[in-house]
């Protein structure tokens, strides 16, 4: 399990969700397949934005739970998906 922040914020995660192929949309971490979400628009959507970042989860926070998959094809998905975002390479799209 990963987590990273994008720039961006909110937007971001949600156009990051929107291009992903190959891993699966999940908020759920069960399984051998690789699992991503977006917490400020899915499992913590309804909580008030100031309570989500007092608690870590901010609009950026990008949750990943690595899978068997081939770690290129991973990579090239994310790749893909972070270029709808603002950037084809995942270190540029990274906040920090």
């Amino acid at each position: 399990m990963i987590g990273f922040e994008l720039k961006g914020g909110y937007e971001a995660g949600r156009t990051l969700m929107d291009h992903v192929k190959l891993a699966t949309l999940a908020v759920s971490l069960g399984g051998v397949e690789t699992l991503i979400s977006h917490p400020a628009s899915m499992t913590h959507a309804s909580v008030p934005r100031e309570s989500r970042i007092a608690a870590g989860i901010t609009d950026g926070l990008v949750r990943l739970a690595v899978g068997i998959e081939d770690v290129e094809d991973l990579v090239a998905d994310l790749e893909q998906a972070l270029s709808h975002v603002g950037s084809p390479h995942l270190s540029d799209s990274l906040a920090g």
